[in-house]
């Protein structure tokens, strides 16, 4: 006869109860309000007894147990390593919790959990024990279905994820060495592994774009669009109908023109340019028409819900998930050339000194006279009467005006001493298979770097607007950098035998100012890296606090709607400011955004609690969670991009194994050196135990590795 079993609840049910309560609770009423049967109360008491021992509760004489005090727990959220141990990253001020791997055997990555210290590592870190998890991150695992010694297992693609999930039911129809979506219906603890049950199987390894529909799912991407949403899209006109005219500006005469790359598909801009008379200077009208998306995803709807989900799109090698549906993205929104297009305008008069003197937005209609490419522009701005301007001679005036406004512009970003990094981006030239069949250089000329002063400008103008108006908005900001890091970048540049100057708090111009100095080294390429590094990630709230690496005092996004939900904020704002009202998001659930900020982040929050810069929960708006949703959205969005490009490179360096190859350090650690390699464009690590018959110890501040007994140094920078 088959022995009933008894479902006990976990500890964090337990704890919610007594949570929930706001009171001491004896066992009997905990049993009732858990739904123990009598049976399993014994068991229950057990688990009491080991929470009352692992510090969760206490217990009176009198049988009454109640929650111990959280103080000198530590919350936090999990961040796992690929070697099975792991870190406990604090909500408040303090040092991180080395955690061992018997402890992470209790969590997976990303679960948020109160712990507490215990004792020091080896290494004089603290050391700590998981108390309670309080949330968990995974729902989902993606891996490979393996079959060992006839158990079912699904090792997990991400290799933070380091417990294998037990396969409960059967593999179904998935086969061994396929790769699969698990879902978890039983979560780790310190004897039991995480059980889950397939819910969809992805196909084999090696399939053409497996490693895109991996990463999407490992990341929690959204791509798929609602079927409320495709059946709005697909009501919408294909084209622009006259009642959509009412109210806009008819600048379907003006030239504008789109420059963008050569495999853009969805046309957020169109810029024009023409000199006017200021005094007796010569000046500029700029226009820059940003594609109307407002028009036609509003507040609440099916497309906003699901563009808000996204928050942005994500792009990869040989496919874009968008934001919006395609029939808006690459179509009714899109500013292609030759078709009417609605737009929102910032119509610009600026100074041949690069200043903004006054600005205007208002809706227009226009009719694109040209989609040019990034190449097609620099060519003809290179020789105005080459084979590109003769072949668009209608065009060429505009451009060189384009161009003109442009360095005057970039005149201005000068003088007020704006960072201006310069890297080398790589572009993955894909095979029909989908796997790489080389990676070659992108680089940067005068008409990107055209496009981009003139979307700055934009921007700028946009911010103003809403700060005029004192109208709410999520503000892109870029805050100044940490303490910690100026520290660490001042050390390390005092090994260059270079200084950034500014004491405590260097401005732009100071970063701006080491650029120029070592713009003519070897090393320039790795000593902006340090630069970059030092400097916090730009985010988007509704507290404008300026953004320091371009020296503004006020930014926001708004010249991309099509593929960032900010800027379709942006747009809403600035529209009921033209009628004079605000915007304020209703209806959202605030609960459903992804409040998960980085680490970084987290920390400078707690910093600004402790010193009482941060807001209280109750002056915290729907900016503020719209903000720290989307800028999360972003993270995520890129760190599947990087995820995708790190698979393919892997898989083009397969071939390669035993060749020699020259390189970079382009990063340093405890356990080993990252070499980014001459020609293929490719960084990996050398472990520590490849560097040679040594043992190395990692000197921090100098980013570099010096051997034991021969001295032997690999720094950043270092030829390899």
């Amino acid at each position: 006869m088959k022995q009933p079993t008894h479902t006990i609840p976990s500890r964090e049910e337990i704890l919610g109860v007594f949570r929930d309560a706001g009171t001491p609770l004896d066992a009997a009423t905990l049993a009732r309000a858990l739904k123990v049967k009598p049976a399993a109360q014994e068991v229950l008491g057990r688990r009491l007894n080991a929470m009352q021992r692992d510090g969760q509760i206490s217990a009176g004489d009198d049988g009454i147990y109640s929650l111990a005090d959280s103080g000198g727990f530590i919350a936090g959220r999990i961040a796992a390593h690929r070697d099975g141990f792991g870190f406990v990253i604090p909500e408040e001020p303090g040092p991180d919790l080395f955690l061992n791997d018997k402890e992470m055997q209790k969590v997976l990555h990303g679960d948020r959990v109160l712990a507490k210290v215990v004792g020091t590592d080896r290494r004089g870190r603290p050391e700590g024990t998981i108390v309670e998890v309080v949330e968990r991150a995974n729902t989902h695992i993606i891996g490979r279905l393996l079959n060992e010694g006839g158990v079912w297992i699904v090792a997990p693609e991400d290799q933070r994820m380091n417990q294998d999930v037990l396969v409960a039911g059967g593999p179904g129809k998935a086969k061994a060495g396929q790769v699969v979506s698990v879902e978890l219906i039983e979560q780790p603890a310190r004897f039991q592994q995480p059980t889950g049950r397939i819910v969809e199987v992805l196909g084999e390894l090696d399939d053409p774009g497996m490693e895109i529909e991996i990463a999407v799912r490992k990341f929690g991407v959204p791509h798929v669009f609602s079927p409320n949403a495709l059946k709005q899209a697909n009501k919408l006109p294909n084209e622009v109908r006259d009642p959509d005219l009412m109210d806009r500006v008819d600048l379907r005469d003006v030239p504008l023109v789109t420059i963008d790359g050569e495999d853009a598909r969805d046309f957020d801009d169109a810029v024009y340019c023409e000199p006017v008379k200021l005094g007796r200077e010569r000046g500029y009208r700029l226009l820059v028409a940003i594609a109307d998306v407002s028009h036609y995803v509003k507040p609440n709807d099916s497309l906003d819900a699901d563009a808000i989900e996204r928050s942005t799109s994500v792009y990869f090698p040989r496919r874009v998930i968008p934001m919006l549906p395609e029939k808006l993205s690459n179509g009714l929104c899109s500013l292609n050339p030759a078709v009417d297009r609605l737009t929102l305008v910032c119509d610009m008069v600026v100074t041949s000194k690069g200043e903004v003197t006054a600005y205007q937005f208002y809706p227009a209609v226009i009719h694109s006279a040209a989609r040019l490419t990034y190449n097609q522009v620099a060519a003809v701005l290179a020789d105005p009467k080459g084979e590109e301007a003769q072949a668009r001679p209608a065009i060429v005036p505009h451009l060189l005006n384009l161009n003109e406004v442009f360095h005057a512009l970039l005149g201005a970003r000068q003088e007020r001493g704006a960072i201006d990094f310069e890297t080398t981006e790589t572009y993955i030239v894909c095979n029909p298979m989908g796997k790489i069949e080389k990676i070659i250089p992108r680089t940067r000329n005068d008409a990107h770097r055209l496009i981009e002063e003139c979307m700055l400008a934009a921007n700028v103008c946009a911010a103003d607007l809403l700060i005029r108006h004192k109208h709410p908005g999520t503000f892109r900001i870029h805050a100044v950098p940490t303490e910690e890091k100026l520290n660490q970048l001042r050390t390390f540049l005092k090994q260059t035998g270079l200084n950034l100057g500014g004491g405590n708090k260097p401005s732009a111009s100071d970063y701006a100012a080491v650029m120029r100095e070592i713009k003519e080294r070897p090393d320039a390429a790795l000593l902006q890296t340090m630069l970059l590094r030092s400097m916090q990630q730009a985010v988007y709230s509704p507290d404008n606090v300026g953004h320091f690496g371009l020296a503004y005092e006020a930014y926001a996004h708004f010249t991309s709607p099509i593929r960032r939900y900010p800027d379709l904020l942006t747009h809403r704002a600035i529209k009921a400011i033209l009628l004079g009202k605000r915007y304020e998001p209703k209806g959202l659930d605030v609960s459903k955004l992804n409040t998960t900020v980085s680490n970084a982040t987290r920390k400078q929050a707690a910093k600004d609690k402790l010193e009482g810069k941060a807001k209280n929960e109750k002056d915290l708006t729907i900016w503020d969670a719209l903000g720290v949703h989307c800028s999360a959205n972003e993270r995520r969005a890129d760190e599947a991009s990087r995820d995708v490009e790190n698979w393919l490179k892997c898989y083009f360096m397969q071939d390669k194994l035993g060749e020699s190859f020259t390189g970079t350090v382009a990063g340093v650690t405890t356990f080993g050196i990252f070499v980014q390699l001459d020609e293929l464009y490719v960084e990996g690590l050398v472990h520590v135990t490849g560097l040679g018959q040594d043992y190395f110890q990692y000197d921090e501040a100098r980013h570099l590795l010096r051997g034991e007994r021969n001295g032997k140094t690999f720094g950043l920078t270092d030829r390899v």
